[in-house]
């Protein structure tokens, strides 16, 4: 980077903490001495104080540093912490890592897919996620968003009041809310059935899949819990259907180990929590090896829908992105240019860099709100997972 043979410096490390008036979002900007500025979004895992306070700890340790000795400036901080890092580690890391990219894209001038291996692909598929009451509801948002140009979906087998019913009542309007999905928009749309982790037993996600199986879906996200790997590996051997997840595991050890247990089909890393692209790029190696594909969770801004198109557009084995709409409407204001899918596809950036940047002024005027996400429980009192 620079010129004469000058070694530019990172000179400070700011951050941002804001809210669209739904929920909180975090933001990195990494500066230079040459001006170059990098952006980057950890993930708001809640509390936010703590990516907050950590990032302002860490600070110190990146400045004066080279910032383009990306892999030695993230793997010194790693194993300066003494302890292996949780989830508030990966993510404030993450967000420094997709800074530093974002400065060595802009110092040569190219977008940051290109010092990825380039460009594997010309444009980057994603699904949209669509939510409905009943299945009726289901059925209309659904059709709605294919009229819209997506090929792709993706939902949640349950109704809003599902843990209070009896698990048999469970199962039947799960398979009600996909068929009735699957008869709104036709046999060749792919639909994604995500069970967000909030299931312990694997027998239980296996009747729920075998239910949801009929209506052939793209695949089953988080049937179960993603701390106990076996139960994955135990169900992929028995359901008809892919199996996916990955959003809540960080670092590449954790995606190697559910890997090497045959426990996977497609792999979800958030590139705002399980490291950023380096280490993402990394995970994607690893399952290429292993015939697994890479389907990118992305539920957060449009910010992290450049993180990870640029993952996207330089892997082989990438098969879809997540993509919320919402993106456009809120958190856009929140960057220069919010891009938008074309068809049910994402452009690649032709800018140097993420080729996205802040909107200083807008951030500053939408201040952090105290936001939670409840606290689901079941008719007898005992706590449900979120």
């Amino acid at each position: 980077m620079g010129g004469d043979n000058k070694t530019v410096k990172i000179t400070d490390i700011l951050t941002f903490h804001c809210s669209d008036g739904t929920r909180n979002t975090i933001f990195v900007q990494v500066h230079t001495d040459e001006g170059l500025v990098g952006v980057g979004e950890p993930y708001t895992i809640g509390p936010d104080e703590g990516i907050l306070a950590l990032l302002e700890s860490i600070k110190p340790w990146f400045v004066g540093q080279d910032p383009s000795r990306i892999e030695w400036l993230l793997r010194r901080a790693r194993n300066s912490m003494r302890f292996p890092q949780g989830p508030v580690g990966w993510s404030a890391l993450s967000g420094i890592d997709h800074a530093l990219w974002d400065i060595a894209g802009k110092a040569a001038g190219l977008p940051v897919y290109m010092l990825l291996g380039g460009r594997f692909r010309d444009r980057v598929r994603v699904y949209h996620g669509v939510q409905g009451r009943s299945p009726e509801e289901l059925a209309e948002n659904g059709l709605a968003l294919i009229e819209e140009g997506y090929t792709a979906l993706k939902t949640s087998p349950y109704g809003p009041e599902w843990r209070s019913l009896l698990w048999n009542e469970v199962l039947r309007e799960a398979a009600r809310r996909l068929e009735a999905l699957r008869t709104a928009v036709g046999e060749d749309i792919d639909v994604g059935v995500d069970v967000h982790a909030t299931l312990m037993e694997p027998v239980r996600a296996e009747q729920l899949t075998a239910a949801l199986a009929p209506y052939r879906p793209m695949f089953v996200e988080e049937p179960v819990r993603p701390e106990h790997f076996p139960s994955f590996a135990r169900l992929r051997e028995r359901l008809q259907v892919p199996l996916a997840t990955g959003e809540n595991l960080y670092g590449l050890a954790q995606f190697v180990t559910l890997i090497d247990a045959q426990g996977v089909d497609i792999i979800q890393p958030d590139l705002c929590s399980c490291g950023g692209i380096l280490e993402a790029k990394k995970i994607a190696a690893v399952a290429e090896a292993n015939y697994v594909t890479v389907a990118p969770h992305n539920p957060l801004g449009l910010l992290s829908t450049a993180v990870s198109v640029h993952l996207a557009a330089s892997i082989p084995n990438f098969v879809i992105l997540e993509y919320h709409g919402d993106h456009a409407r809120t958190k856009a204001r929140f960057v220069d240019d919010p891009w938008k899918p074309v068809d049910g596809y994402m452009p690649l950036p032709t800018k140097p860099g993420l080729g996205m940047e802040l909107d200083l002024d807008t951030i500053a005027e939408s201040p952090p709100i105290a936001w939670d996400r409840g606290f689901p429980q079941y008719p007898d009192g005992s706590a449900g997972f979120i």
